[in-house]
């Protein structure tokens, strides 16, 4: 597979309204990409047609391989993980177990475990907690986590089946600096899983190296896509924000500011 997602005049209506307008756009295989627009620019719809919960319109869609309205979407499902602020809702599902417990969950997308895990299942969840740096956690109940390592938890819950592709829906919404730096900085791990990582964020400043690529949406339409460093230019940004801006890079990051001479209206 070297296509991860293929959309072809992708249109998508919700009642007379039209949210997605000709969505023209590629994934390739080892690309990592990051999603940015305002709200209402259409990131939400995009990500349900891409995780298979959505059809268009009208288009095609290939995500892994599978032309929508020729596959079996919930068995496309179990190949795409998500990860969300929004997931925490469940935590109360989730309260009296362990964190090791919780990821092996995500093998079978059940909120609390239900099932008899096989010992590959236990080395797995090992694995991950080793990996996110997390392993001195174990056997602990997730309700005493911090909310920082929570989120890394639900990533590894998302890995735990091995996904080809990973869905990341504003993951650091609600975190402290501290809490945000050490989530970002575990990135490496799914792009190093042999995982396609989509990643939605309204903060440029968590783009971090190991996204390669973006996509820009305003008005439900793309602005631009590409590699990172030719798509993140102050026009572009300024033409996606609807407000004067700046970028500059450190390390690989970009920092976005408003210009000191914009009038926001």
């Amino acid at each position: 597979m070297q296509t991860v997602i293929d959309l072809k005049r992708v249109f998508f209506k919700r009642g007379n309204k039209e949210i997605l307008t000709n969505i023209e756009w590629t994934i390739e295989k080892d690309e990592h990409w990051a999603i940015l627009g305002l709200n209402g620019s259409g990131k939400t719809s995009l990500l349900n047609i891409i995780s298979a919960h959505q059809f268009p319109t009208d288009g095609e869609v290939h995500v892994l391989g599978n032309r929508f309205g020729e596959t079996n979407l919930p068995e496309l499902r179990k190949e795409i993980g998500y990860v969300s602020s929004s997931l925490e809702r469940f935590a109360q599902m989730f309260q009296h177990e362990t964190v090791e417990r919780v990821i092996i969950s995500g093998k079978f997308a059940s909120f609390g475990l239900y099932e008899h895990p096989s010992p590959a299942d236990w080395e797995r969840a090992d694995e991950l907690l080793h990996d996110f740096r997390l392993f001195h956690l174990k056997g602990k109940p997730i309700n005493l986590l911090s909310e920082g390592e929570k989120r890394r938890i639900l990533i590894a819950r998302a890995l735990m089946n091995k996904p080809k592709m990973l869905i990341m829906d504003e993951p650091c919404s609600g975190l402290d600096i501290l809490s945000r730096e050490q989530f970002l900085h575990t990135l490496e791990v799914v792009t190093t899983n042999d995982c396609h990582l989509v990643y939605v964020s309204h903060h440029v400043e968590e783009l971090m190296e190991d996204l390669t690529h973006v996509l820009l949406l305003k008005e439900g339409k793309i602005v631009a896509s590409g590699k990172k460093e030719d798509v993140m230019t102050n026009e572009l940004l300024t033409e996606t924000y609807n407000v004067p801006v700046k970028i500059r890079w450190e390390d690989g990051r970009p920092y976005l500011s408003i210009k000191r001479s914009a009038v926001v209206r």
